[in-house]
């Protein structure tokens, strides 16, 4: 067993709506002790002008490029990020001198795997001068550099955390329902496959954004009052995505909402929501084996249409549906924990990315650590 790293994971995912602050101790490999969660809540006129960032970021075509407010953005989304590790810090009697390390995903606003190009906005020096703590950050870039899809990175603790299952049914399957839903498939001999599996909740909060006025659909409330509208959700699940020999990672613009006239606001929600559970099972089609088991984290799994849904097409391949509370995890903490333990591996020269996880030449490990 190596060197006990303290290391605080932050996550702002594609749902824009926070900064989820987690810890960990842990040595980069098998040894992970999870710790205190924290999450910040953006107030809605910031959220708003990350919205508009995503939409400034569509003419980069050099990653270092900040059109419109990305570079003010940028700063101020890097100030968010610092008030949150302080907060979360004071909360739970900690000082600064008792972390070893940051990991800093930042926000996405443009990812492209097809050009090489992933945009993730958050200064690393600024952060690390901040808090006082160094911070690895540019997690995503290296994966890129080296044939990778940039995408998706949390498999590797994933496949740290199935050491911590127990009476499982292999193969487990971990799956993150966030804006972006992806998968990790982990067998008992530790074989791991990963990869985007379709969209999550970004339809389903857009679709609800749009026509009620509300940022998401809690707890599937309006989809729980809905039908499924058969020809909108084939359309969604016929989408070559679903079918291509390969495996790619999926930017947020990739799948677009409904039109206002394809269905009424609880019909589109329960849809949607459909399309979000319908999308994983047949995206883990493409695994070597049907997963046994299903681990669900993210935002996703705390709408119960979407879980029902899973539950009853996982059903019919012999599969379980567990929710992350119900296999002994924090599905809310699940991904900010999975930056802290990144972090870790990437102080220590360790693999981030494998072929089986993006399609890199090789396992790479990645990040840039700013010091102070």
């Amino acid at each position: 067993m190596g060197r006990i790293y303290r290391a605080i994971g932050l996550m702002s995912g594609t749902s824009m709506d926070g900064i989820d602050v987690a810890m960990v101790a842990t040595d980069g490999e098998r040894v992970v002790e999870r710790g205190p969660f924290l999450a910040v809540a953006y107030e809605p006129a910031f959220r708003n002008r990350l919205k508009q960032g995503l939409e400034e970021a569509k003419a980069i075509r050099i990653r270092t490029e900040r059109p419109g407010d990305l570079a003010a953005l940028e700063r101020d989304i890097t100030q968010r990020h610092a008030e949150a590790v302080a907060t979360f810090l004071s909360v739970n009697n900690l000082l600064a001198g008792d972390i070893d390390v940051i990991g800093f995903h930042g926000q996405t606003v443009l990812h492209r795997p097809d050009e090489a190009l992933t945009v993730q906005i958050g200064d690393g020096p600024l952060l690390a001068r901040q808090t006082g703590i160094a911070v690895v950050h540019d997690m995503r870039a290296n994966d890129m550099l080296h044939g990778g899809q940039g995408a998706p990175l949390v498999p590797t603790y994933h496949a740290a955390l199935t050491a911590q299952l127990t009476d499982t049914r292999w193969p487990v399957c971990f799956v993150n329902i966030g804006g972006i839903s992806n998968l990790t498939s982990i067998d008992r001999d530790g074989t791991i496959v990963a990869y985007d599996s379709g969209p999550g909740n970004t339809l389903i909060d857009q679709w609800v954004e749009a026509h009620a006025g509300i940022p998401f659909d809690q707890g599937g409330m309006i989809a729980s009052e809905g039908r499924i509208v058969g020809a909108l959700a084939d359309r969604y699940l016929d989408n070559p995505f679903f079918t291509a020999d390969s495996r790619r990672s999926l930017d947020r613009n990739d799948f677009l909402p409904p039109s206002g006239d394809e269905a009424e606001l609880s019909d589109g929600a329960r849809t949607l929501a459909y399309v979000s559970a319908a999308a994983v099972i047949k995206s883990a089609g493409h695994l070597p084996a049907m997963p046994k088991t299903f681990v669900i984290g993210g935002g996703g799994r705390l709408n119960r249409v979407i879980m029902a849904d899973l539950r009853e097409l996982a059903a019919r391949h012999g599969s379980i549906v567990l929710s992350a509370e119900e296999a002994g995890f924090d599905g809310d903490a699940m991904e900010a924990e999975a930056w802290a333990y990144l972090a870790v591996r990437s102080l220590r020269a360790l693999p981030l990315t494998y072929p089986a996880t993006t399609g890199v030449r090789e396992p790479v490990s990645g990040g840039v650590l700013a010091q102070l």
